[in-house]
């Protein structure tokens, strides 16, 4: 299914050919990535637990998004919220607005499924782009303060500055009728 077109980009759904060159061209740019990532989420989708969706520019997939709509990990884990997972632009096809269209699709399937959407954003410096935009779309931190391995990280607590530890920002996307 196709949600957004505009000019050279397309945003679709994710297909499994498209795991494979989005995983190619991360490893290209350095990034450490598997094909496994993303192969679970297609799994999540054709089973009805994710929307995945793939951003498609000059006709190459060069980003992706997946919207869980009734998560059940996180802050707001259980609560009926849908949250957003794994989101990324590939580098050199940043600051085309990519990133802002896969957002703007995502919150609308979003909203179709509850008024608060949510997510987690990693805390390292490799997340700073990711969380300035968060910002600037209107989300805010929940309050539960950071999390790590998928729990709360008590004050003190032991932690690693690595992919698992994150903060969840939530967004009201619309008034409750």
């Amino acid at each position: 299914m196709v949600y957004f077109s505009q000019d050279e980009l397309i945003i679709r759904d994710m297909e499994y050919e498209d795991a494979r060159k989005i995983t190619d061209a991360e490893i290209e740019q350095g990034w450490n990535a598997s094909v496994d990532k993303y192969l679970k989420r297609l799994d999540d989708s054709k089973s009805g637990r994710a929307v995945s969706l793939v951003a498609e520019y000059s006709r190459k997939p060069v980003g992706y998004i997946n919207i869980y709509p009734d998560s059940t990990w996180g802050a707001f884990g259980g609560k009926g919220y849908p949250e957003i997972v794994d989101f990324g632009v590939l580098e050199k096809y940043r600051k085309h607005g990519i990133g802002a269209a896969l957002m703007d699709t995502a919150e609308k399937i979003a909203s179709e499924y509850a008024d608060t959407v949510y997510l987690g954003v990693g805390l390292h410096s490799g997340y700073g782009s990711a969380q300035r935009m968060y910002v600037k779309r209107g989300y805010i931190p929940d309050g539960s303060g950071v999390w790590y391995h998928d729990e709360i990280c008590k004050p003190h607590g032991e932690c690693k500055n690595d992919d698992d530890l994150v903060l969840y920002f939530s967004k009201k996307l619309r008034s409750v009728n």
